[in-house]
């Protein structure tokens, strides 16, 4: 896969990569920084339909999986847009948007679960 010389000077594309970036290391850190006090059991789902048992507990790998998902939300959104800037500028830079939607989603619900605990 080569990366054209286009994609690489191109300021809004870069932007918008450095904030995926950022956004990818922010959840790592934050849910890094939540699970070193030492619980053992988190609450990692909460589901509306189960009324009083709506939140379901687990072990430390159920959030773990969400420093796993940042970071293949990360290279996946990257490599899309990669792919996509030969086809249409607009394209790449809208794959990369939507990286970043989906990453601040990953940080409030990461964080959601780990105040709850």
């Amino acid at each position: 896969m080569t990366i054209s010389k286009k994609y690489l000077n191109d300021k809004v594309v870069l932007l918008f990569v450095s904030i995926n970036v950022f956004l990818t290391l922010l959840t790592i850190i934050l849910i890094a920084l939540r699970l070193g006090s030492g619980h053992a059991s988190y609450i990692v789902q909460y589901r509306a339909n189960l009324g009083i048992n709506a939140f379901k507990s687990g072990s430390v790998t159920g959030l773990l999986a969400f420093m796993l998902f940042a970071l293949v939300v990360l290279a996946t959104h990257v490599g899309l847009s990669i792919k996509t800037y030969h086809i249409h500028r607009q394209l790449s830079v809208t794959v990369l948007a939507l990286g970043i939607l989906l990453l601040s989603v990953a940080i409030i619900v990461s964080n959601a679960l780990l105040v709850l605990r």
